[in-house]
């Protein structure tokens, strides 16, 4: 196979639908050979620039380069692109083997090269031995490997990938979250894949473009989407987080003090630019507070009490009204094998500094 991945270029690329505009002047480029995810809510425009890039849409405004070359006014079939979508398309009289060989049947190649590329790409997706079977033998999971390998099978140097796992259960979308990722390394092709799931997004992407309105909220590894959110959107579509409004006390070179809208002192990291007096607001995620029995050093030190607590397994979530009224979601693994603490009992929770943004 094929291992080097072409680099994807967006240069000021906008759609328009009458009134509605799905796409608002993105410009985006990925490295060859990265897995770069298009992330968000429904009606972000997502799936438009996706379209875009695969020559399925015809942008109101803007470029799109496939290794630095201009392909708006190319075919989508003339673009070097493999395609996986949702809906895996398979024909259900066709074989697996024939399934596969279909998109080089189309462009000319002999039967031995199919049959050569057919069996090493059921081999890289973990189905060999299965080309004479049909798609409703399959499993759904297996219908979506053998929707990957007719879109490998050719040689690409480009994936685009659209809610592949959409269909599929927690498990097995898992299981095959890290089963792409591996064959996206090994082949070492630049993958643009589309998802609204942000658990998926984390796992699987070297970069991911969070979109909102039409327009790239955030660029970024999966870390810092995470820990450094630029914005609230960004902190509460990546994970979950808590948010607490207040008014800025007192700046300081390496934190800032905040009075909350009820009364609150919080001391958090600094952001440039922040000022006295200025209207903020504040994120921190429920994994990072700390309640007592694990409190360690904290320079934020809290009273509560516990107003629900939810079983999840492997975490125990708990909501805290605070002293001064506001609400905080705490989340705390499961350590103690059921010994839980009540509701209505009095708690002390804490965090970092370094762990509250304000965003």
């Amino acid at each position: 196979m094929k291992s080097e991945g072409h680099s994807v270029r967006l240069e000021n690329v906008a759609k328009r639908f009458g009134d509605v505009v799905a796409v608002d002047s993105v410009s985006i480029e990925t490295a060859p050979g990265e897995f770069l995810t298009l992330l968000g809510p429904s009606g972000s425009g997502k799936t438009t620039t996706l379209k875009i890039i695969a020559g399925l849409e015809f942008p109101t405004e803007g470029e799109v380069y496939i290794d630095e070359k201009p392909v708006i006014h190319k075919p989508a079939y003339k673009r070097d692109l493999g395609m996986v979508f949702q809906n895996y398309a398979l024909f259900p009289h066709m074989t697996i083997a024939e399934n596969i060989g279909f998109p080089m049947k189309m462009r000319g190649i002999s039967k031995e090269e199919i049959s050569r590329r057919v069996s090493s790409i059921l081999d890289l997706v973990k189905l060999s031995g299965y080309q004479g079977r049909y798609p409703k033998q399959l499993s759904g999971g297996q219908q979506q490997r053998v929707a990957l390998a007719r879109a490998l099978v050719y040689e690409p140097s480009v994936l685009l990938m659209d809610e592949p796992l959409g269909a599929l259960d927690k498990k097995l979308r898992e299981e095959m979250q890290l089963e792409i990722k591996q064959i996206q390394e090994r082949l070492k092709i630049t993958t643009i894949y589309v998802t609204h799931d942000q658990s998926e997004a984390l796992t699987m992407s070297d970069r991911i473009a969070l979109m909102n309105q039409g327009k790239i909220a955030q660029l970024g590894a999966p870390e810092d989407l995470y820990e450094r959110p630029m914005s609230k959107f960004v902190a509460d579509f990546i994970g979950e987080s808590n948010f607490l409004e207040g008014k800025v006390s007192r700046v300081e070179k390496d934190f800032c003090e905040v009075i909350t809208l009820r009364g609150l002192l919080i001391r958090v990291k600094a952001k440039q630019g922040v000022k006295d007096g200025e209207k903020v607001n504040l994120t921190i995620r429920p994994e990072r507070i700390q309640m007592e029995g694990e409190l360690q050093k904290a320079e934020n030190i809290i009273f509560g009490e516990v107003q629900e607590i939810v079983y999840l397994g492997e975490t125990i979530k708990y909501i805290i009204t605070l002293e001064g009224g506001e609400e905080i979601v705490i989340k705390s693994q499961n350590r103690e094998g059921g010994n839980f603490r009540e509701k209505g009992r009095k708690v002390k929770i804490g965090w970092n500094l370094e762990n509250c943004f304000i965003v």
